[in-house]
């Protein structure tokens, strides 16, 4: 696979906030992650952290069956502005190289004042309090951004999702147009 073109954004329009940033996060059982804006060249990782997804976990990431990333859905996971559309990895160091073991996301719905969120954590690495942490630097960002509500459409079957959410703050309702789905919200 090759490299994107794309150059990361200038520091001109980054939020001074995310320039240069990254945390380690020490998670509840003691373990420790990176966690920085996602970049251009984690596109790779992307992929790989998204084929190492047990089936379960990508259908309630994507709502849907999916086995691997294709080019278009990897430049629209990758490809964010810091502001209508933000991404934090979590990596941590496997044999020698970075592997992504969790990301979160949001991206502007329609108005500035309303963003689409989601979580995805690592089977091997649930449980452990990740996908609290990185909701909480998404969540900061977003209000930092101007948005006013903060929302997300999971699969009502999806347990972890819901107990994510109301840990979090989050309202949850049917999705009226399919039962099947809920739409958690948060107002920031």
């Amino acid at each position: 696979m090759t490299a994107p073109t794309t150059q990361p954004p200038s520091t001109e329009t980054t939020p001074p906030l995310l320039t240069g940033e990254h945390w380690i996060e020490t998670l509840n059982d003691g373990s420790h992650v990176l966690v920085r804006p996602i970049r251009p060249e984690d596109r790779e990782r992307e992929s790989h952290f998204i084929e190492r997804l047990s089936p379960a976990s990508r259908h309630f990431r994507f709502l849907g069956e999916i086995r691997e990333a294709n080019p278009a859905l990897l430049d629209q996971l990758i490809n964010v502005d810091y502001k209508k559309s933000m991404a934090f990895v979590a990596l941590v160091h496997d044999n020698g190289e970075l592997r992504e073991v969790g990301v979160s996301r949001y991206s502007a719905s329609g108005d500035d004042q309303h963003c689409e969120c989601a979580v995805t954590v690592a089977d091997d690495w649930q449980h452990r309090g990740l996908g609290v942490a990185l909701m909480r630097h998404l969540i900061e960002v977003a209000r930092h951004n101007g948005f006013r509500q903060m929302f997300s459409i999971d699969a009502a079957s999806n347990e972890p999702m819901r107990d994510l959410a109301k840990y979090l703050g989050f309202d949850r309702k049917r999705d009226p147009q399919d039962a099947a789905q809920v739409i958690h919200t948060l107002d920031l």
